[in-house]
Order: structure tokens, then C-alpha cells, then sequence
């Protein structure tokens, strides 16, 4: 991690929210992100970020047919309930284009304009693979001062991506996920592992409760760039609002700077 990392940080209020599935019910999935943005926004929270592909649900049996463009009514929808929260949101969708499926995430700011879009790199399983088409890049984006940028689930638990954003100047890493069991490991080693050892920050917003033939693990977290938790949430439905604190440079990882290859 670079000084100039370090240097632009400065200290952000976030929200995380963790919920059951929606299930295929869109309507009710707005309704209960612009309540949870108005909470979060009553906070001073600048940003919320919510699970992945909550728009229809991660485990729905029929995502194709429920995918949404990346212009709609739904985006609109949340683009008021934004600017009425005065919050910004990262919330994951399944995206239609082209004829092509993709998982993907949306980061609007407080004033409901469009911040940045991504596509998940890192399909998991043969039911993502069946699905999606991956993506193929990185994008960033200013959040109060900072340098951010978005993964989807099993995208952070690879060192390289994560490796990639710090040196590109990023600082903060939001990511909508569906974890489910048996890999509690994630929220309790992996995630503070990737901030500690890259020197990002990392919010991680899981669903919890049951879809189909999926338990989620719940287990939502903020993670400060020097690995240490913020705020955790436990098995069941929550919201998180936190300051993300500034990690002293004399605290963050140094390993891009100092790896000695050898062999």
C-alpha cells in the first residue's frame, strides 16, 4: 500500500444491511431498501450497501427471467429513495444486456445519480456459471475523499483483485455477497485477511435466513484497512452504521512494496 492511500483517507459513515431474501417480490425489495436508506441517511450515514443480486434474490429459480436493464423503474425508484435519505446505495442486481445475464451492482449517490456499475469477475459454482456472463473489469469511484471501488462476493476472497484495487489507489471496497454455509470462514478469517493484508477498508453485506436450498451465514462486516472489525452483525436481520476509522499509514501492510520473490 502506497502513502498516498494512507493520505486520502478520511473518516466515512456507512451502513450495511443484512435481510432475508426478497424471493422474487421487487416491490418489497424498494420498499425495504428506501427504508433502510431513511434510516441510514437519520444516521448521517453517506452510504448503504446491501446484498447481492437483492433485486430479485440470489437463489430465485428463474434469475433470467427477473433480470432488470440497467434502466428502469427500479432504478428510478431507488434514485428517490436516495435523494429523499440524503444516503447513497451499493445494492447487487441481476443485470439484462444484450441477451446476456450478469451479476451485478449499482452505486448511486445521495443525490440518486449513478456512481458506477460492476459485473462480477469471480462466478461461483456451476449455478453462477449457467447463469451469468463475468465481467471483466475493475471500476472506481469518489466517496467522500476516498477512493472506492466494488467486488461481489467471491470476488474478495481472491488476494489479486484485492491486491489490484490497492494499487490502484483505492481505499475502500464495498461488496454485496450471498455467503452461505458451510463457509462461515469468510466473515470470521477471509475478509478482515484481505483488508489487513492490503490495507483496504471492506464492507461486506451478506443476506441471512434461508432461500431455497441455501442457509446463509449472515455475519455482515465493516473492516478498517488494518484488518480490524468495525462493526459485525450475528445470524439474523440487521442494519450496521459505523465511522470507518483511519488506519495510521505506520499500521497498513507494506507487502506490495516489500514482497521479495524468490525461486
Amino acid at each position: 500500500m502506497t502513502p498516498t492511500n494512507a493520505e486520502a483517507a478520511r473518516p466515512v459513515r456507512l451502513a450495511l444491511l443484512q435481510d432475508v431474501s426478497p424471493a422474487s417480490d421487487v416491490a418489497a425489495a424498494l420498499h425495504k431498501l428506501d427504508q433502510a436508506l431513511r434510516a441510514a441517511g437519520a444516521t448521517g450515514a453517506q452510504m448503504l450497501v446491501a446484498p447481492e443480486v437483492f433485486l430479485p434474490g440470489y437463489n430465485q429459480p428463474d434469475i433470467a427471467g427477473a433480470a432488470l436493464d440497467r434502466d428502469g423503474p427500479w432504478f428510478e425508484a431507488l434514485a428517490a429513495s436516495c435523494r429523499a435519505a440524503a444516503c447513497g446505495l451499493c445494492v447487487g442486481y441481476a443485470e439484462r444486456d444484450c441477451g446476456q445475464i450478469f451479476n451485478a451492482a449499482v452505486v448511486l449517490n445521495a443525490d440518486g445519480q449513478r456512481l458506477a456499475d460492476y459485473r462480477k469477475i469471480q462466478l461461483y459454482g456451476t449455478r453462477e456459471k449457467a447463469i451469468y456472463t463475468a465481467g471483466d473489469g475493475y471500476v472506481t469511484f469518489e466517496l467522500v475523499g476516498q477512493k472506492a471501488a466494488l467486488l461481489i462476493c467471491d470476488d474478495v476472497e481472491f488476494a489479486p483483485h484485492v491486491a489490484r484495487l490497492a494499487a490502484m489507489g483505492v481505499t475502500l471496497i464495498l461488496v454485496p455477497t450471498a455467503n452461505m454455509a458451510p463457509f462461515d470462514h469468510v466473515v470470521r478469517a477471509t475478509v478482515p485477511a484481505m483488508a489487513a493484508s492490503h490495507g483496504v477498508a471492506i464492507v461486506y453485506a451478506n443476506y441471512c435466513g434461508s432461500e431455497g436450498d441455501i442457509t446463509y451465514v449472515g455475519g455482515s462486516l465493516m473492516v478498517a484497512a488494518d484488518g480490524g472489525i468495525v462493526a459485525q452483525a450475528g445470524r439474523g436481520p440487521a442494519m450496521l452504521i459505523a465511522d470507518m476509522p483511519v488506519v495510521a499509514r505506520a499500521l497498513l501492510s507494506t507487502q506490495a512494496d516489500d514482497f521479495r520473490p524468490v525461486g
